[in-house]
């Protein structure tokens, strides 16, 4: 059934643990290191915000998390299964069935309609090839497209291009969701609804991860992990994190202001 999490061997391990992660880029003589011995570990679903400046290393570690690279040195566990030692042909399999991918710029087939972008992860894997079209259509049911099925991305507005992005990503029932900058090019009305619909899922029960530099984005996370130089600067519950304090409060401060000169010009 889609969204059902499943039981499996390494239920009791973090979704994620990584340790001393190091990833050094080579550009001509010199060596540029993106990630400097990142520590961090992901619970079984939890949500979780990466942030950082451009160059602060989010991106490489969102790459890593996805299996789409390979760490120069350190350790990666998905769901207590070390992947260092996982042949191509293996992390591929991985990534089409225990990982769901969002991406800011959609990514999907042009001439494709909805339910055939949806379909895509199924014909791939196989592994639900039989029935992929019920699920397909469950999966956008889910994130409220069940009237947009056969329409194409040009037909679609951002949000829900974005919506049908996510119904791709989940269709295979994948343990961990990770969405890199998925609200960057919504407006804020639909970044409201995609983020509902991402609280939504955790509510569930799905593990997410999402790369953002946007602090109101961040603050629908449990957790906030900042990078700074390729390394952890801190990761803190949203809560407590005085960065994101600092956000809340500066917006109060703004609107008080704002209040208070509506109010001062008003008419008696």
């Amino acid at each position: 059934m889609l969204g059902r999490r499943r039981a499996n061997a390494g239920a009791d391990a973090p979704a994620i643990r990584v340790t001393g992660l190091e990833k050094v880029y080579k550009m001509g003589v010199e060596r540029v290191r993106a990630l400097d011995g990142v520590d961090l570990q992901i619970n079984t679903g939890e949500f979780v915000a990466i942030m950082g400046a451009s160059g602060s290393g989010k991106s490489t570690l969102m790459n890593m998390l996805g299996c789409l690279d390979r760490p120069s040195a350190g350790e990666y566990e998905l769901a207590g299964i070390p992947t260092r030692k996982m042949s191509a042909t293996r992390l591929a399999k991985v990534r089409n069935e225990r990982i769901g991918f969002i991406f800011q710029t959609f990514e999907l087939l042009p001439r494709a309609s909805a339910i055939q972008n949806v379909m895509l992860p199924m014909i791939y894997s196989k592994k639900h090839l039989f029935g992929a079209r019920g699920r397909a259509k469950a999966a956008l049911r889910k994130v409220g497209l069940g009237d947009r099925m056969r329409h194409r991305p040009n037909q679609l507005s951002g949000g829900q291009r974005q919506r049908v992005a996510v119904a791709r990503a989940l269709v295979n029932d994948p343990a961990i969701l990770l969405a890199d900058e998925p609200t960057g090019n919504l407006d804020s009305q639909t970044t409201t609804e995609i983020i509902g619909l991402f609280t939504d899922l955790h509510n569930d029960g799905q593990t997410i991860v999402i790369v953002t530099h946007e602090e109101e984005v961040a603050g629908y996370a449990e957790r906030i992990v900042r990078l700074r130089d390729g390394k952890v600067f801190s990761d803190m519950p949203t809560s407590e994190d005085p960065l994101h304090t600092a956000y809340l409060q500066s917006i109060a401060s703004t609107a008080a202001r704002r209040a208070n000169a509506e109010a001062q010009g008003a008419p008696a």
